[in-house]
């Protein structure tokens, strides 16, 4: 093991709660969102009753930049930015007000049903279920994935989404609430996640101890100080042992 390891576990204090993300930390979104956007078009387009025009991949993130300057509460919301650009997608095929609400309330239901189609990690479900008996565990996500919905709702004690405190992670609203919610300060959480940014140095920033999950052996180049890294979730159990054994 790496000495900057075994340093940081050294230092590292008593942990009573541990926050994870969930897109790309439980599961490989990429192929999740691949899969959802193919079968929702398929979907809408056998309910519209014609081909519809979806563009580009360039063209479907420019709709969502040009709805999100519209509404900047869009930027925190996927749900109704989903909503939103299901909405564009329609206007061209439906005129009726009322059967264009009822429409994009429907697909948007079917897509997020197919979103939470997500296949886990190795190992991750049953990592949970070990630790959801020694520590308060939370959600902190910027997504809109619902772990009541995938079957692991019972494993925490709360989930906390972009929509709960109108704003994204790395800002610390997430880390905040999470504080308020669990009454334990930041120097006994740690937070797990995957993106460097978002959840590592949005998480440090507060003075809250991390593990990176870096699935991709991306290098750290925020700083001088690289984070505790796991790639697998065995090595995270690993890791949590050595740090409960000292």
């Amino acid at each position: 093991m790496k000495n900057h390891i075994q340093e940081q576990l050294k230092q590292m204090p008593k942990i009573e709660l541990i926050t994870f993300d969930l897109d790309d930390t439980f599961w490989d979104i990429k192929t999740v969102i691949i899969a959802a956007e193919k079968n929702y078009r398929q979907w809408l387009e056998s309910k519209v009753g014609q081909p519809i025009k979806w563009g580009t991949f360039e063209e479907f993130m420019r709709i969502r930049q040009t709805l999100i300057k519209e509404n900047s509460a869009l930027e925190y919301d996927l749900g109704l930015l989903r909503k939103e650009t299901i909405r564009h997608h329609l206007n061209p095929h439906i005129t009726n007000q009322n059967e264009l609400n009822l429409l994009v309330d429907e697909a948007y239901e079917f897509f997020l049903g197919e979103r939470h189609k997500v296949v886990f990690y190795e190992e991750v479900v049953e990592v949970l279920e070990d630790l959801s008996s020694q520590f308060m565990l939370g959600v902190l996500t910027n997504g809109n994935a619902d772990v009541n919905k995938l079957g692991i709702g019972n494993l925490f004690d709360f989930s906390i989404a972009s929509t709960d405190v109108m704003s994204n992670k790395p800002d610390p609203a997430h880390f905040i609430r999470a504080k308020e919610i669990s009454g334990i300060g930041f120097q006994s959480t740690l937070h797990i996640g995957d993106d460097a940014v978002n959840d590592i140095k949005g998480a440090r920033d507060l003075g809250i101890n991390t593990m990176w999950f870096n699935s991709q052996n991306l290098t750290w180049d925020l700083d001088d100080n690289p984070p505790i890294e796991f790639n697998h979730w065995s090595e995270f159990k690993n890791l949590l042992s050595l740090h409960h054994g000292q």
